[in-house]
C-alpha cells in the first residue's frame, strides 16, 4: 500500500511539475528541447497538413522484398489505395522530398539502427523499400538473429539495422519469472558503433492481463506487482536516457527519438464516437485533434528536455493522429481489427522522410 501511495505522489508532482512548465513549451508546439530545435532550424517540420499528391506513394509494395507481410495491406485484400496518395506539408517550410539515391550516398559506408518494438519494424521496413525503389538492381540483402535484423545495400556499403526490444530496458527470465528491470539495460551492448540511432518505445507499457509480458517489475533490487504506467515509463526512459549520456558520443552517432506513434481505437478521438479506425478513407483533417496529445508524449518530452547530450525528436505524434486511415484495420493477415500499425506504403515513409531531413541537416 505504501509503495502505491508513493508512486501516486509521484505521479501528481510529475504533473503538476508538467503544468507549470505548459507556457514553456507553448511557443513550439510539437517542438522538444533546444538541442533538437537547433538541429531542425527555423522550420518546425511537425506542424502542418496532410495534402492529396498524386505522385505518392513513393515505392509499389508489390516490388519491394522488406515489408513484413502484417503491413502488406495490399496483399491481404485492402482495395482502397488513398491513404498512399497524402504527403505531409509543414506551415512554415518545405519538406525535401525524399531522394534514395541522395540518401545511400550521403550516408555511403554508415549503419543507422532503429531500436524498440514493432513500430520501429515499421519504420525499418518502410526506409529499406523506400531506397530499394531508386536502386531496384543494386545488391541488397537481408538476415535476421534472434532480435537483429539487418538490410544491407552492398553497392553503398548503406546497413540498416533493426533491434527488437518493447521496452529499451531489461525483460529478464528470472527465477521468480518474467521480470521487467526498469533501472537496467544490458542490451545495449548491441546499439554500439552506429552512426545514427532511432529509438522507439510506449505501446507495450500499457499492457496489462494476459497481454502483459512480464510478472514483476525490479527497481533497485526491489520487486513490484504493478505499478502507475506513466510513472513506469517515465522510469523506464530515464534509464535509457542515462544509458545514452554515458555511451554515446554525439561527434560519431546521431540519436533520434520517433514520438508517440497514435492508436485509432476509439472513434471519439476524432468526433465520431461509434467507430474505430475500421473503414476509415480519410485523414483527419481538422487544426487541432480533439483527442490532444497523449500523456506519453509529455512524459517523452520531458525526460528528453532535461538530457545533456543532443537527441533529435522526431515529434510524429500530431501528425499521425491526423491518419486515422492509414492503419491495417482488417488487413494484416495478424489481426482482426489492427489500428495501431501502419500499412506500408504509407505513414513511416513520412516518419523516414522527416528522418532523412534531419539527417541531412
Amino acid at each position: 500500500m505504501e509503495s502505491i501511495m508513493l508512486h501516486a505522489l509521484f505521479l501528481t508532482l510529475f504533473l503538476f511539475s508538467h503544468q507549470t512548465k505548459a507556457e514553456e513549451f507553448e511557443s513550439f508546439s510539437n517542438a522538444t528541447s533546444s538541442r533538437a530545435r537547433s538541429l531542425a532550424g527555423t522550420c518546425n517540420w511537425f506542424q502542418g497538413k496532410w495534402v492529396y499528391d498524386a505522385s505518392y506513394p513513393l515505392y509499389d509494395p508489390s516490388s519491394c522484398p522488406f515489408i513484413d507481410q502484417q503491413f502488406n495491406c495490399q496483399k491481404h485484400g485492402r482495395k482502397d489505395k488513398l491513404y498512399q496518395k497524402y504527403r505531409w506539408t509543414p506551415f512554415s517550410c518545405s519538406l525535401p522530398r525524399f531522394n534514395g539515391l541522395s540518401f545511400l550516398n550521403r550516408n555511403r559506408g554508415k549503419k543507422i539502427m532503429f531500436v524498440g518494438d514493432s513500430l520501429s519494424l515499421n519504420q525499418f521496413n518502410s526506409l529499406a523499400c523506400m531506397l530499394h525503389a531508386w536502386v531496384p538492381k543494386s545488391r541488397a540483402t537481408f538476415a535476421q538473429r534472434d532480435a537483429l535484423s539487418s538490410v544491407k545495400f552492398e553497392d553503398y556499403g548503406l546497413e540498416l539495422y533493426l533491434y527488437r526490444t518493447a521496452y529499451l530496458v531489461d525483460l529478464d527470465h528470472d527465477k521468480v519469472g518474467r521480470v521487467l528491470k526498469i533501472d537496467s539495460i544490458t542490451n545495449g551492448d548491441a546499439w554500439r558503433g552506429m552512426d545514427a540511432l532511432i529509438f522507439n518505445t510506449w505501446h507495450w507499457w500499457t499492457h496489462t492481463g494476459s497481454a502483459q509480458p512480464w510478472d514483476y517489475i525490479q527497481e533497485n533490487n526491489k520487486l513490484y506487482k504493478d505499478m502507475n504506467r506513466f510513472v513506469l515509463f517515465y522510469k523506464g526512459l530515464n534509464t535509457w536516457a542515462r544509458w545514452v549520456e554515458k555511451n554515446v558520443n554525439p561527434a560519431k552517432t546521431k540519436v533520434f527519438f520517433l514520438g508517440i506513434s497514435p492508436v485509432h481505437y476509439q472513434g471519439r478521438d476524432w468526433n465520431q464516437p461509434a467507430k474505430s479506425c475500421m473503414s476509415e478513407a480519410q485523414p483527419f483533417f481538422g487544426l487541432k485533434y480533439p483527442a490532444g496529445r497523449p500523456m506519453a508524449w509529455t512524459v517523452v518530452n520531458k525526460v528528453l528536455t532535461r538530457m545533456s547530450k543532443p537527441v533529435y525528436f522526431l515529434d510524429v505524434t500530431t501528425l499521425s493522429q491526423y491518419r486515422k486511415d492509414a492503419h491495417p484495420e482488417g488487413y494484416s493477415g495478424v489481426m482482426a481489427t489492427d489500428c495501431s500499425h501502419w500499412c506500408l506504403p504509407g505513414l513511416p515513409d513520412t516518419w523516414n522522410e522527416l528522418l532523412a531531413a534531419a539527417l541531412s541537416g
